[in-house]
């Protein structure tokens, strides 16, 4: 079976590594070699991209989109999008995510990956049906992370729920890149047992493993793989794009990616990265193999985020307790995946923890309303002694 692979670099691959700075500029310059390229799908919009155009680069993300469909005729646009926070940090009305999604679709996307950070299927629904109202291929993401309720069983009857809403595909969406090679294999083949949705597997090269799990994920039949274009790729981004063609070549997993149109883009992207290096945007901490990832489970856009947010406060050698804090913070709330907004939200409190000297002496509004359940329903019990100190009498 032929893999066929979705290309990150204009997405999440600078997201992972520069903080989701990359002008319209930038992105424009090499998209016409990616859509000759051959790939099943480019990966241009969502997630950070929409905060980030306005808060930093002031620039119109809805342009944006409008002048990547008019130089990629030939290859469908991805978008990732937070369901019912859209491409936020907070819930929004029913109609709104309803009117988001039919301009997205009217702009240029094709493909809308939708997830939940709490895997919570109500949190699905609007963006799915509007998805589908529109004429918009759906791919619909588990938010993979591992913790005593997030088990093989779990993920499989998560599946089954996602196949009856409708999807079109399934997309594992591994945020922290932690996903080991044989249960990758495993969770793969009971997907594949229980449910007809086409597979695709979404990592971060973070921990150094993943090229392995790339690989027994293909001997398990994934469909599809998320990689990066060589510049922005490796470190807290995806994997190599051109590793895996040369890889695959021959073989009946074979991509068939044109390898001269993507050394023609990764040329024009290597200058592009050089900048952001040379600059300082691109911390080359971002760019290491980090195994520790394991134990802490903390996804490539939240690491670079987090390495930015501690360069601002001149606080970078406090980087390696933040990083023991969160699995406490996580535990503390009930192992959410992290993942946005979940990833921000813990992250910055296990910073708070960690500059007060004490925990949860500070504590952001957002992690209140989650405790209160405004963001769905936590996967497992919140320490009570921890939510008796942030709620108090409150009312949940």
């Amino acid at each position: 079976m032929q893999l066929k692979i979705v290309e990150t670099s204009l997405r999440d691959g600078h997201q992972s590594l520069l903080a989701t700075r990359m002008t319209t500029e930038e992105i424009l310059s090499i998209v016409p070699e990616l859509d000759k390229a051959g790939f099943h799908a480019l990966e241009v919009w969502g997630g950070a991209t929409f905060d980030a155009c306005l808060r930093f680069l002031n620039e119109d993300p809805w342009e944006r989109l409008r002048l990547i469909k008019a130089l990629a005729p030939n290859t469908k646009l991805q978008m990732l999008f937070r369901g019912q926070n859209i491409l936020g940090y907070r819930h929004y009305a029913d109609d709104i995510v309803d009117k988001f999604v039919q301009k997205s679709i009217e702009n240029g996307i094709d493909i809308i990956r939708v997830f939940d950070a709490l895997n919570d299927i109500r949190n699905l629904k609007s963006a799915v049906d509007a998805t589908k109202k529109y004429g918009g291929h759906c791919q619909i993401a588990l938010c993979y992370t591992t913790s005593p309720v997030h088990t093989v069983d779990y993920y499989v009857n998560l599946a089954k729920e996602i196949e009856h809403m409708g999807a079109d595909s399934l997309c594992i969406k591994d945020m922290a890149g932690i996903l080991l090679p044989n249960d990758a294999y495993e969770l793969i083949t009971r997907l594949k047992q229980n449910t007809k949705l086409p597979i695709n597997l979404h990592s971060h090269a973070t921990a150094g493993i993943m090229e392995q799990t790339y690989m027994r994920a293909i001997e398990a039949g994934v469909d599809i793989i998320d990689t990066a274009l060589s510049p922005l790729s490796g470190g807290t981004s995806q994997p190599s794009t051109e590793a895996f063609q040369y890889v695959l070549a021959n073989t009946e997993h074979d991509p068939k990616l044109k390898i001269k149109y993507l050394d023609q883009a990764a040329a024009k992207l290597t200058l592009i990265k050089d900048r952001y290096l040379a600059s300082g945007v691109l911390n080359p901490k971002a760019l290491t193999t980090n195994p520790s990832i394991l134990k802490y489970q903390v996804p490539g856009g939240m690491l670079s985020n987090l390495m930015s947010q501690l360069k601002e406060q001149n606080a970078m050698g406090d980087y390696e307790e933040v990083l023991k804090e969160i699995p406490v913070v996580r535990k503390d709330m009930g192992y959410p995946p992290l993942v946005t907004p979940l990833s921000q939200m813990v992250g910055t409190q296990a910073v708070m923890n960690v500059m007060t000297g004490e925990r949860y002496k500070l504590v952001p509004k957002e992690i209140k309303e989650y405790l209160k359940g405004l963001y769905g329903k936590a996967p497992a019990a919140v320490n009570e002694i921890v939510l008796a100190k942030i709620i108090g009498d409150e009312k949940i």
